[in-house]
């Protein structure tokens, strides 16, 4: 099943899209109005997600899923992201490219520890159709689609597409100025939805294309199966040792960079596909 948040009059509203078609979960079940409302229901009577929303959906009010795709909004409320670097074999070359500092990356890749930073909190984060970030310091800005789990209470609850938008130039500055270059106002997108029924994430087909003054700019595509890490060990990693919070999102890292010396400008327009999930697109403004 896909989850998608919408919101209708002011009343927030959890969409269920499956094989058969779109349904107004809230509709049916008024207190159900968010995937985090979902999880914490499923949490409760100890089942799945899908095994609570199912039951309900022949009783809900169907919705055209050309309305809930071009309607929907941030997925969900997440309390933090965090991201993985250096999980693809490109990420690694692209960067030692961009540092002054390329040693550091040197055993990354290879390296039992995988790289793990904070990302985001729910306020810097956007969802579909919202305007993704470029720092105005920065003279070297890209995007970085990437598949995100999503977790609840620190296990894995479904997935969704995720854009880790990034200034080069300040990372590749100086290592130590990683957070400045990753975590700012409109840092992040998530979306469109919440998939729940991913059998094996690391086999999705992704793509990335960049469209500029109605000309596309950049068009790259990949699949997950490049990721020298598993999501699970990615996971484990990121709830070891750490109080995680009841909604977050792990993005797993990129290998779609653009070539060296592209950077996104303001007015841009990015467009991320992962299989069996959906499409998140965002415009791209200067903060």
């Amino acid at each position: 099943m896909r989850y998608y948040q919408l919101s209708r009059r002011g009343q927030s509203i959890l969409a269920v899209e499956t094989d058969s078609g779109a349904y107004d979960l809230t509709s049916v079940k008024p207190d159900l109005d968010s995937f985090g409302a979902l999880v914490r229901t499923a949490e409760i009577t100890d089942r799945t997600p899908d095994e609570v929303a199912e039951p309900h959906l022949s009783g809900a009010d169907t919705l055209s899923t050309e309305e809930v795709r071009e309607t929907c909004g941030l997925p969900i409320d997440v309390d933090e992201v965090w991201a993985a670097g250096v999980t693809y074999q490109i990420s690694e070359e692209a960067r030692r490219g961009e540092s002054s500092m390329p040693e550091m990356y040197v055993n990354v890749y290879d390296a039992e520890r995988p790289e793990l930073f904070f990302k985001s909190t729910r306020d810097r984060t956007v969802g579909p159709d919202d305007a993704i970030g470029i720092r105005a310091d920065s003279d070297w800005n890209v995007p970085e689609p990437e598949l995100g789990v999503v977790l609840f209470r620190g296990e894995p609850v479904g997935y969704t597409v995720g854009n880790d938008v990034s200034s080069r130039s300040i990372e590749g500055e100086n290592p130590l100025y990683l957070p400045q270059a990753k975590v700012y106002d409109r840092c992040c997108s998530l979306g469109p939805c919440i998939a729940t029924d991913i059998q094996d994430p690391q086999t999705l087909d992704m793509s990335m294309q960049i469209s500029r003054d109605g000309e596309t700019v950049y068009d790259g595509s990949t699949n997950t199966a490049g990721m020298v890490r598993t999501c699970e060990d990615l996971v484990s990693y990121y709830t070891r040792h750490n109080t995680v919070p009841d909604l977050a999102v792990l993005l797993t890292g990129t290998s779609l960079v653009p070539e060296e010396g592209f950077s996104l400008r303001a007015d841009d327009h990015v467009t991320i596909e992962i299989e069996n999930i959906g499409i998140l697109s965002n415009p791209v403004v200067s903060v």
